[in-house]
């Protein structure tokens, strides 16, 4: 079984601590990868019950769809990565977030307290982001390359958000909203230029997660969109 971003290193991450001076596995970086990606399954378990309870949902229903949002990008990451099987089914600690952001999100559309869509959509903004650099660090820990490590990256930040669209009934919102995907694709693109230019990977993905949130959250304030065809 391959290591993963929240385990100790082998030999691999011993070479690369001698070339570099710092390791993927130290504890510095293994907490920031850890903080990240917890922080990024509440904000999307949070958003997706949300939507869900706002569909009218049962409870259980509520609970899956913000399960899935929040675990299916890692989950089809680490198949990807043939980290199997996926982390979220060898520790508690993602299924128990995933969780609690439901409960809360249970609470706020039961409490039936009005609250800016802005607000909702940038609670989306920074876990979109969080997530994007958490796929694009993992992958670059299995040593993948660029190509890989901006796939991976923007699979993880995208893959639960597709899944709960469609358990919705709805078309993905990574299809609709122009500058989604591209801002994940962005920000796991300079973690990777970040690691090249051997920075410690708690910087790389700071320098990611800033690109990721600051280009959605500019979408979001000056409706940026990309090109769309236009038909006669």
């Amino acid at each position: 079984m391959t290591s993963s971003a929240s385990e100790p290193g082998g030999t691999a991450d011993t070479a690369r601590a001698a070339r570099t001076g710092w390791s993927r596995h130290s504890a510095r970086s293994v907490t920031a990868f850890t903080v990240a990606d917890l922080l990024a399954t509440l904000l999307f378990a949070f958003e997706g019950a949300r939507l869900a309870g706002e569909a009218g949902l049962d409870l259980f229903g509520i609970a899956v769809v913000g399960c899935a949002s929040s675990l299916v990008g890692g989950i089809l990451r680490d198949l990807l990565l043939g980290d199997t099987p996926p982390f979220a089914f060898r520790s508690p600690s993602r299924i128990l977030v995933a969780l609690i952001g439901s409960l809360a999100a249970i609470a706020v559309v039961a409490s039936d307290v009005p609250a800016p869509d802005d607000l909702f959509a940038v609670l989306d903004a920074l876990g979109l982001a969080l997530f994007a650099i958490t796929g694009a660090e993992k992958a670059l820990d299995h040593g993948s390359n660029g190509w890989v490590v901006v796939i991976l990256g923007t699979l993880t930040a995208v893959g639960g958000g597709v899944t709960r669209d469609l358990l919705l009934g709805g078309i993905p919102s990574v299809l609709t909203s122009s500058v989604y995907a591209s801002a994940a694709a962005a920000g796991a693109l300079a973690v990777f230029v970040a690691a090249r230019l051997r920075l410690s990977p708690p910087a790389a993905m700071t320098i990611g997660f800033v690109v990721c949130a600051t280009l959605r959250i500019l979408a979001i304030a000056f409706d940026w969109q990309l090109p769309h065809l236009t038909v006669a």
